[in-house]
C-alpha cells in the first residue's frame, strides 16, 4: 500500500445460529485504519497494522481483554450472549 493515501479499514464478523429452524445472525464491525508500518507484538494476522478509529495503539499493542472490548469479534459474540442469555 506504498502511496496509497485513503487507508481507512472496516472489519467485520458475522457469527449465525440456527436454532429452531429459524436464522439469527449477531453482527460486529470495528472502523479504523491501515497502518504504514507495523506496530507491537501481540494478536496475530493483521493486527500490528490496523488501528481502532479513536484509539492511539493498534490492536497488537493493546492488551486481549482491551482489544477484546473493541474488537468486531468481540461485538458479535456479545451480542449472541445476550441472544442467549434471553432464550426461556
Amino acid at each position: 500500500m506504498n502511496g496509497i493515501s485513503r487507508r481507512e479499514a472496516r472489519f467485520r464478523t458475522v457469527i449465525t445460529l440456527i436454532l429452531n429452524n429459524r436464522i439469527h445472525s449477531f453482527e460486529g464491525i470495528i472502523e479504523g485504519e491501515i497502518l504504514s508500518s507495523k506496530q507491537g507484538e501481540s494478536g496475530f494476522g493483521y493486527d500490528p497494522i490496523f488501528r481502532p478509529k479513536g484509539h492511539s495503539l493498534s490492536f497488537a499493542e493493546m492488551s486481549l481483554a482491551d482489544k477484546n472490548k473493541i474488537s468486531h469479534r468481540g461485538e458479535a459474540v456479545r451480542r449472541l450472549v445476550e441472544f442467549l442469555g434471553g432464550l426461556t
